[in-house]
């Protein structure tokens, strides 16, 4: 293994003054400010980017609406399938491309920026195109009483509700930007995305590569910008649905927002303090490093992956024993270094917000907990033992390589304590018992579970949260009812 050497056309694309791209082009507006784009390894300005104003929201948003009524609205379903496809294509074309802009700008370690974040974009954009002739109504025999010999039928429809504002979070810009493009496209929408203003630029050379596939000017919009930019949008008249990723706080924020603003549509995947529960017959030996590896895959800042691993007390000791060992042993470096298993937190912001919660643990870490004194945003993979169920270190999200372990006793302190959460996004169960997992099941309270492995998606199985992680669902065919108005049509005859 060795250092990854940056491609040409990369280091040329980030020399670029970056404007937003708008109906097919990019757009410069000089009097709007920029924003630095940090390597969060080496803590250098890498690119500049723009900040939106309001007139440029406004320029993006009729771009997709005119895009939406004159363009995409002809485009057959069939033709709609092929064109995604064709943007996989090139999407597998290009990766090492973005897999090195998302490994820069985000601090993901270069293998999983290729083998994760790049190949499962295009694995998500072949699905989101398998469904696009798949959308359908329904015939319904009404009983309405026939007093003259007349009859009826009925027929639903779906019918795309319009532009669609995407909101992306930094850890896995590309991937969750082509959740919401394919999600979009696929429907008859159209799409202005707004990433993260640390991890722009994958989305903004997805946006130019969509052209090359023949996706009409205006169907895909990209603007740029802080939080402001992402109101804009969500205030815009001509938005019909916002699907947003991210915080708590933030999609609450958003929902209120949205309902305000006569019910606007919302798709909200959200944050989560998730469970892994290790009950007594598992071997500790055999489970540990797929549990190791989902927890703290880039760093752990995954909304689905691990933050609370509840351990049956007669594995409790032999499981922090054995877990402290791995956590010592992982290789901390560049995420450009091939050979590296743990790389920096993705930017400064979040940094200190680990730094806070790693100083918030300190008299009860078991292994890790410290800063590493180097360039970049660098911090130890920590485990913390917890006593109490109310300490702040078990209810509130980190978003980051700190996980609280717990001993349990019996099957209903561990749902007890497992569902003592105000988030239910993603839990699992590591088990061969598996009468007992099928039992536990039902009983917690999470969109998804997994059993014997953790944070592992796929784009047949819907995902999404209850509680407060989120409203709706994203893959499988259960994003069409978020995108799309469903029609009644009564015929009498």
């Amino acid at each position: 293994m060795s250092t990854v050497q940056i491609l040409e056309n990369v280091q040329n694309f980030m020399n670029r003054s970056h404007g937003h791209f708008i109906h097919g082009k990019t757009v410069q507006n000089t009097h709007e400010s920029r924003i630095n784009i940090i390597n969060p390894a080496t803590e250098q300005r890498v690119a500049t980017i723009a900040d939106a104003d309001q007139a440029t929201v406004d320029q993006a948003v009729k771009s997709a609406h005119d895009a939406f009524v004159n363009a995409w609205a002809s485009v057959s379903p069939y033709e709609r399938s092929l064109k995604l496809n064709k943007l996989a294509d090139l999407v597998e074309q290009h990766s090492e491309e973005l897999a090195q802009l998302e490994t820069l700008t985000s601090g993901k370690l270069i293998m999983i920026s290729r083998h994760l974040e790049v190949a499962q974009t295009v694995i998500f954009l072949r699905h989101f195109a398998s469904c696009a002739t798949k959308i359908h109504g329904q015939t319904i025999q009404p009983s309405l009483p026939s007093m003259q010999g007349e009859k009826y039928t009925a027929v639903t429809l779906r019918q795309p509700v319009g532009v669609v504002a995407g909101i992306i979070p930094w850890n896995f810009s590309l991937m969750i930007g082509a959740w919401k493009i394919g999600s979009a496209l696929t429907t008859g929408c159209t799409i202005v995305v707004k990433p993260s203003e640390f991890t722009s630029l994958s989305l903004l050379r997805l946006a130019e590569l969509a052209l090359k596939a023949g996706i009409p000017a205006g169907v895909i919009n990209v603007v740029t910008g802080t939080g402001k930019t992402g109101q804009y949008l969500i205030d815009s008249p001509l938005v019909k649905k916002i699907s947003f990723t991210g915080s708590v706080p933030t999609g609450i924020s958003i929902g209120k927002q949205a309902m305000h603003n006569d019910l606007k549509r919302v798709s909200l995947e959200l944050g989560g303090k998730n469970a892994a529960a290790i009950l007594p017959d598992v071997s500790i030996d055999e489970i540990l490093p797929l549990l190791i590896q989902s927890t703290f895959v880039h760093q752990g800042q995954v909304c689905a992956a691990p933050e609370r691993f509840f351990v049956h007390q007669s594995k409790y000791d032999e499981f922090v024993e054995k877990a402290a060992q791995i956590l010592k042993q992982l290789k901390i470096g560049s995420p450009l270094d091939e050979s590296v298993v743990f790389g920096p937190l993705s930017n400064q912001p979040h940094f200190e917000k680990v730094k806070h919660y790693l100083k918030m643990a300190q008299d009860q870490i078991i292994t890790g907990g410290h800063v590493i004194d180097t360039q970049g945003y660098f911090v130890e993979p920590t485990l913390v033992k917890v006593e109490n169920i109310e300490d702040p270190l078990f209810i509130e999200e980190t978003f980051g390589p700190i996980v609280t372990v717990i001993p349990f006793e019996n099957e209903v302190e561990l749902i007890s304590m497992m569902n003592h959460s105000r988030f239910g996004l993603s839990a699992s169960i590591w088990s061969n018992d598996l009468s007992k997992v099928f039992r536990l099941i039902p009983q917690i309270e999470a969109g998804s579970i997994w059993v014997n492995m953790h944070t592992f998606l796929d784009p047949a199985v819907p995902f999404g949260g209850v509680k407060a992680s989120g409203v709706g669902r994203e893959f499988s065919d259960a994003f069409i009812d978020d995108y799309t108005e469903l029609k009644s049509v009564m015929i009498r005859y």
